[in-house]
């Protein structure tokens, strides 16, 4: 009786010190936590695609609620509705931002580019661009397995079966980038949908020389500067063979679409343009008749 007591008082002891030892070491290493951190996280999408740059949307909503501003911060996926729920939340102002969209630069569709081989291994971009480098002799242009397709989350972007190039939904893609971090070959870019949701781009990223490039595909950037000298406003260059569009200095005009010799210049959500209207015969019979001048007087 007496060790059966001395044992139910041995653990009682042991119990109650390491509660207090427990007690202790709970209010030493507490970690505060703001309750706003919790707020902000409830309106974000939780998603977690990692297009904000943080990592997830808990990750987020701790560095909107620590850094005091939402200056440079923006969820791809919840959009400016989310930033204007999480300003209220913080009584801070949210900046209107630019709606954005994934861009696929490469128009090698089947009939542009055809295959010189057979890929017969694992459907991955990432295997195939680090074995074989694709089916086609560019080795530049899209893969066609579809990584983009399996890293997006929103279903925003298909392969098509005829081209055998990715397309983007614009109505479901939010521009979180996982797609562009999918793709071994930096084919997709994300950039500002535009006004009226238009656009005009390079889809092309090859930047092999002329003759090689126009071997690989027929809709090639040749780096010829037809583009560069005909846009008025310094919105095109021309960097290791390849040209480039920046979509913040462009001006829709779509001057360089008209002189691309390989058609490698893409206006998205344009109207058709109008016919050119010719000059009626006689008019043109016209011009061409020579002055005939008067005979001088002696």
């Amino acid at each position: 009786m007496d060790l059966i007591l001395v044992a139910v008082i041995s653990l009682g002891a042991i119990g109650l010190i390491a509660a207090v030892i427990l007690y202790v070491a709970s209010k030493k290493f507490a970690v505060y936590e703001d309750p706003r951190i919790a707020q902000v996280a409830e309106v974000l999408p939780q998603a977690n695609c990692g297009g904000c740059g943080f990592p997830g949307c808990s990750g987020f909503a701790e560095a909107c609620v620590k850094a005091g501003s939402l200056e440079g911060k923006l969820c791809p996926a919840g959009g400016q509705a989310a930033m204007e729920k999480i300003a209220a939340i913080l009584g801070l102002q949210a900046e209107a931002s630019e709606p954005k969209v994934a861009v696929v630069r490469c128009n090698g569709s089947c009939e542009n580019r055809p295959r010189i081989v057979k890929y017969d291994g694992a459907q991955s971009c990432k295997v195939a661009h680090a074995t074989c480098g694709g089916e086609t002799a560019c080795a530049f242009g899209c893969l066609g397995c579809g990584d983009c397709v399996k890293a997006c989350r929103f279903d925003a972007i298909h392969m098509n079966p005829e081209t055998g190039l990715p397309e983007v939904d614009e109505e479901k893609c939010t521009a979180c980038g996982a797609c562009v971090k999918a793709c071994p070959r930096v084919i997709i870019e994300i950039r500002p949908k535009g006004k009226n949701n238009r656009r005009v781009y390079v889809s092309c990223v090859n930047k092999d020389k002329g003759p090689v490039a126009m071997k690989a595909c027929k809709v090639s950037c040749i780096a010829c500067g037809k583009c560069v000298k005909e846009c008025s406003f310094e919105a095109i260059t021309v960097e290791n063979n390849l040209a480039y569009i920046d979509p913040n200095k462009c001006r829709l005009c779509r001057k360089c679409e008209a002189v691309c010799p390989k058609n490698a210049i893409v206006a998205v959500n344009f109207p058709p343009r109008k016919p050119k209207v010719e000059a009626p015969a006689a008019e043109a019979a016209k011009a061409e008749t020579p002055k005939v001048e008067a005979p001088k007087a002696e």
